[in-house]
């Protein structure tokens, strides 16, 4: 009897939970939506004015785009924890199909990464990152033991490649790395071993290595991937992007030179400033205290992250949590990085801010899923259940 009225007691409590939402999680991502239309405009305007385009055109879109991100972050959030788990093998299985079609689209800038849906372009690779963190939290969450056995390792890893060698094959490399570290925490969190996660780590710096001499890797690539090392060896080519953004953000100073008053920005110094290196936008324009403001949204958006990580009802929510928080922190550390020149230019986009559709609905349809997590948290911490 005792048994059953606090099982009972529990769910009125669930329930009473269930109506509030993460008010500094919901007000941070807005935030940072609201700004990224007007970041995108003053980093587009310029380029456009040249063109003789229209100026806010890019601005518009990040307005449609958001609005769009807005309306999928509030359906993700009322959708069951549970219901996510069931449809994760369909999600990821229509990932795989649209990564499929994108090998037969047209080649634009050397890749193959968009499918041309009219006025707008869908990539599959950007909703694979969210597909494939639901299918991998769905499979692990299924080991029944606190370690997981070499098999489900295995499975796990056979899961993620799949992906990751169609992605490769557009070629998208920064993908390919966010896949890798998100894998890993995960597969952590999951119950992997110190001497597992070591052996996979050496196996991943032994593929590397294969795919350098057996030329998998193309020498252009290989060029961006350390060029930001030995700028003085490098080629100006592979080292342009950077250099330009550093100056940019050196020139932002504590203050920022106000909006559209950034010289490189309005002489379109920065090239993709609008998507890629929108950051530097925001270090020229907003300067050191601007900047930081904006990289402590991402922050306190990441603690929420992991604090309903915390309180998630099951081992599947959890793993879906902590694999987003993965894969945002790695977002936002490679993006930020490469444009003070502490990582390489790999072309991930800064979630919420760069230019962009697909990426900005994609991230805030994972981050209503984690907000979905929190309005059903345990009352009772620690507490977990089946599914």
């Amino acid at each position: 009897m005792a048994l059953t009225a606090a099982r009972s007691g529990s769910t009125y409590l669930q329930r009473e939970r269930a109506l509030k939402p993460d008010v500094i999680l919901v007000l941070s991502f807005l935030l940072l939506a609201a700004i990224s239309i007007v970041m995108v405009y003053t980093a587009s305007a310029p380029r456009a004015r040249s063109l003789g385009e229209p100026e806010s055109a890019e601005a518009i879109k990040q307005a449609v785009f958001a609005v769009v991100g807005v309306v999928a972050f509030i359906v993700a959030s009322v959708i069951e924890p549970r219901t996510i788990r069931l449809s994760a093998p369909s999600v990821y299985l229509a990932s795989l199909v649209t990564l499929v079609v994108v090998q037969f689209t047209r080649v634009h800038d050397g890749a193959q990464r968009w499918i041309d849906l009219g006025p707008v372009q869908f990539q599959p690779s950007e909703a694979a990152k969210l597909a494939v963190i639901l299918a991998l939290a769905a499979l692990l969450a299924s080991e029944t033991g606190k370690v997981l056995s070499p098999t489900r390792i295995a499975q796990a890893l056979a899961l993620v490649a799949i992906p990751a060698v169609l992605i490769f094959m557009q070629p998208d490399l920064g993908t390919m790395l966010v896949f890798g570290f998100f894998t890993v925490v995960m597969l952590f969190v999951a119950g992997t071993t110190g001497r597992q996660l070591g052996f996979l780590m050496f196996a991943a710096v032994g593929g590397v290595v294969v795919m350098v001499q057996t030329n998998l890797l193309q020498a252009y690539q290989v060029r961006r991937l350390t060029a930001f090392l030995d700028e003085a060896g490098s080629s100006l080519d592979a080292v342009y992007n950077q250099q330009q953004s550093e100056i940019a953000i050196g020139a932002g100073g504590l203050f920022g030179t106000g909006l559209l008053n950034g010289a490189q920005t309005n002489l379109n110094f920065v090239p993709v400033q609008a998507s890629d290196f929108i950051f530097t936008a925001i270090g020229e324009q907003l300067g050191f205290i601007g900047a930081s403001l904006i990289l402590a949204l991402y922050a306190l958006i990441i603690w929420r992250i992991l604090m309903i990580a915390l309180v998630a009802r099951s081992q599947f929510s959890q793993l879906v949590a902590v694999g987003f928080a993965a894969m945002l922190m790695f977002h936002v550390f490679v993006n930020v990085g490469m444009t003070v020149k502490v990582m390489p230019v790999t072309g991930l986009p800064l979630p919420w801010m760069s230019a962009g559709g697909t990426a900005f609905v994609v991230m805030s349809t994972g981050l209503g899923i984690v907000h979905g997590i929190w309005m059903r948290r345990s009352p009772v911490p620690g507490e977990r259940s089946i599914l």
